[in-house]
């Protein structure tokens, strides 16, 4: 039974009790909640409330496993992947999903290593030894493939390299969930693949108690003015929130620190580092882009930063439900109308695959990802995205063809 539900049946029927006996005055309903709170072992009862925030590191360890679907199942039930593992304890349920979600994680890095045969590369390039790295994967043939390259950015939030949407792999399949089918069909049609990792911007450490206790008052950067009020707020009422927050958070998390990794702070710096150490400098002559949700924006963003760079290698952008805005980007004129010729927008709809759907933003067409879930436009509208490659790929082959041959017949005129 949680504390919360326990306590709220004792005060009623301390409250029951006040009706029959008549109603005490106010030193005494304090008297007596003291005398009831002084007979309860709250740190016995919240232990039973939230048991220990420790879980597995291995997805045997959870007891789970991927079957030849490349769904997740439970070794011993075959169910699906279950998130309320125990009532009423949402917040113990969440972190025993968040463990398994970075189980998932390093789970895609090997299959992106293994299964598809990709190189992680570290970052800064230029690293040293002790200080916060990132890293992405290349294919092997990624500086040097002279033909093409397709380049993924997912979205925000917890997903790193190689992945749409966690929620998906552990709830529907590895397919769905990851770039991998992408990475995979790419490859046989001859592109080189870089997979960014936009999300993966920073380090984390445990704060050491020295760290966390030497800024003293004096040493602070608090203003003078607030560290008074705080000084002055009563003993009482300290005692008040920290036995308020003994409930809400009964097992205090270890205080961690952030180290940002140098170049590679956003998802806009990093796309942009990316670009610059290593796509623009490919040997690939068409350079292609699949951009989910916030990976969009990194696009727009890396656009407006290397403008005529982009456009000299960038032969087609397939966004997917992309929350870019050319408005509030300051994108300029000469971006927007580029982006009209070479790049789309699958978005989250009712409509069918591939049905055109109206914006209010003057940058690329728009067209039905096929299904209304924001994180599934990815993998539905995944043949769809390598045909506007290809055809993106076929007209500019044409025009190039077109131009050559009109060059060869101005020259030949020009003999005579």
């Amino acid at each position: 039974m949680s504390i919360f539900p326990f306590i709220l049946v004792v005060l009623f029927g301390i409250s029951m009790a006040q009706l029959q006996v008549g109603i005490p005055d106010e030193k005494e309903k304090t008297t007596a909640l003291k005398d009831l709170l002084s007979r309860i072992d709250l740190d016995e009862l919240m232990k039973k409330d939230e048991p220990p925030l420790e879980f597995p590191d291995t997805l045997e360890g959870f007891e789970y496993a991927f079957n030849d679907h490349g769904q997740l199942r439970h070794i011993k039930t075959g169910e699906p992947f279950v998130f309320n593992y125990r009532e009423d304890l949402h917040r113990w349920n969440q972190k025993r999903y968040e463990a398994l979600g970075e189980i998932i994680t390093k789970h895609v890095y090997e299959l992106l290593e293994k299964d598809c045969n990709l190189q992680k590369v570290y970052l800064p390039i230029d690293a040293t030894e002790n200080e916060p790295k990132s890293f992405i994967f290349m294919s092997k043939d990624a500086m040097t493939n002279p033909d093409k390259m397709l380049v993924l950015i997912h979205g925000s939030g917890v997903v790193r390299a190689g992945q749409w949407a966690r929620r998906l792999i552990i709830n529907e399949d590895i397919n769905s969930g990851t770039q991998i089918p992408y990475i995979k069909r790419a490859m046989k049609e001859g592109y080189a693949v870089v997979v960014l990792n936009p999300n993966e911007n920073y380090i984390e450490v445990e704060k050491s108690k020295p760290l966390a206790q030497q800024q003293s008052p004096d040493s602070s950067d608090e203003p003078a003015e607030k560290r008074e009020r705080r000084e002055r707020i009563p003993k009482d009422n300290k005692k008040k929130r920290d036995f308020y927050e003994k409930y809400r958070n009964p097992q205090k998390e270890k205080e961690t620190l952030q180290l940002y990794i140098r170049e590679n702070g956003s998802p806009e710096e990093h796309a942009l580092y990316v670009w610059d150490n290593f796509i623009s400098k490919t040997a690939a002559e068409n350079v292609f882009f699949v951009a989910h949700s916030y990976g969009g924006l990194a696009f727009v963003e890396l656009m407006i930063q290397r403008e005529a760079d982009v456009k000299s290698k960038v032969t087609a952008v397939a966004l997917t439900d992309s929350v870019h805005n050319v408005w509030h980007q300051e994108a300029n004129k000469t971006i927007r109308e580029w982006m009209r010729e070479n790049c789309c927008n699958w978005v989250s709809s009712s409509e069918p695959l591939d049905t055109s759907v109206e914006s209010m933003l003057p940058d690329c067409p728009r067209v039905s990802a096929g299904t209304e879930r924001h994180e599934l436009t990815s993998w539905k509208s995944f043949n769809s995205i390598f045909r506007f490659f290809k055809e993106a790929l076929e007209a500019k082959n044409t025009k190039n063809k077109t131009a050559s041959t009109r060059r060869s017949n101005r020259i030949r005129s020009e003999e005579f």
